[in-house]
């Protein structure tokens, strides 16, 4: 009997799920070996314990130049230009990696920056060329920098970041610092101050990973100052509902990305974005 006949005369009976199980072994064992290749790899090379970075597979990356172009309205050969301007940008570069290895932190950190998903927070930036971004947990301060740098390419706009701990955003150096503004509190008490509503905000991206009462919060503390065609992002949208619930709420349109990382254990973790039913142009 062919064994493609036999095959199929086994998988229409009880046996068929003991006869796949060396199969299956099979099949979990190499993606196993390929995970614990990758994390032992990490271990010995990287310093991170917390906010990994790496690279995005070669897919992975345009389909973060399709996502910021369908948020924005912008051309993705655009949008393209924007992702190479970024990662191209050799003084941006070598402002972060000298911060990385000068911290106080280097210890815990790797000394050579890799953006991942977030060279996208730089495209939208340039495609939007929003007057007043806010970031809520900037951490280390890879985000605000590279935010920063879009803002100087636009020529005009500023970044306020907002973290409870004063050693947030150490990276921000040298002539990105020109257009940030440093507030150090409670991200709810801040987002909801007088400070950044007078000021509206075109731009907020949630960053501080409390928790998902704390971010809807948040959501509901910088609503007011949001502007028509404001854009809002949430790092924890893969794990938390906050931003797309809070977006069906206030009819706005919700678009979730998600990061592959390439030649990294982690999964990835990827960010979401609430924007206006009419993308602007």
């Amino acid at each position: 009997m062919h064994l493609t006949t036999l095959s199929r005369q086994i998988a229409a009976t009880p046996l068929a799920r003991a006869a796949a199980l060396p199969v299956r072994l099979a099949t979990v064992a190499r993606h196993n070996a390929r995970v614990l290749k990758r994390s032992g790899t990490w271990l010995v090379r990287s310093r991170e314990h917390s906010c990994f970075t790496y690279d995005l597979e070669a897919s992975n990356h345009d389909h973060l130049c399709w996502f910021v172009s369908n948020v924005t309205g912008a051309p993705v050969r655009s949008v393209r230009g924007y992702v190479r301007e970024a990662e191209g940008d050799t003084e941006l570069r070598q402002t972060l990696n000298a911060g990385l290895a000068g911290s106080v932190r280097s210890g815990t950190c790797d000394h050579q920056v890799r953006y991942g998903r977030r060279v996208a927070y730089y495209a939208l930036v340039r495609a939007l060329g929003p007057e007043h971004v806010v970031e809520a947990g900037p951490h280390r301060g890879i985000s605000s920098t590279l935010i920063a740098a879009a803002l100087l390419r636009n020529g005009r706009g500023r970044l306020t970041t907002v973290d409870i701990d004063p050693r947030a955003g150490e990276l921000v150096s040298g002539p990105y610092r020109q257009v940030v503004d440093q507030m150090i509190g409670d991200s709810v008490e801040i987002l909801g101050s007088p400070q950044v509503h007078e000021r509206g905000v075109d731009m907020v991206l949630l960053d501080t990973s409390v928790g998902p009462e704390h971010e809807d919060a948040e959501l509901m503390a910088v609503a007011p100052a949001l502007t028509e065609q404001a854009v809002a992002l949430s790092s924890r949208s893969h794990a938390w509902p906050c931003l797309a619930r809070w977006s069906e709420e206030h009819g706005r349109r919700f678009l979730h990305f998600d990061d592959r990382p390439r030649d990294h254990w982690h999964p990835g973790n990827g960010f979401g974005v609430s924007f206006p039913l009419s993308a602007p142009v």
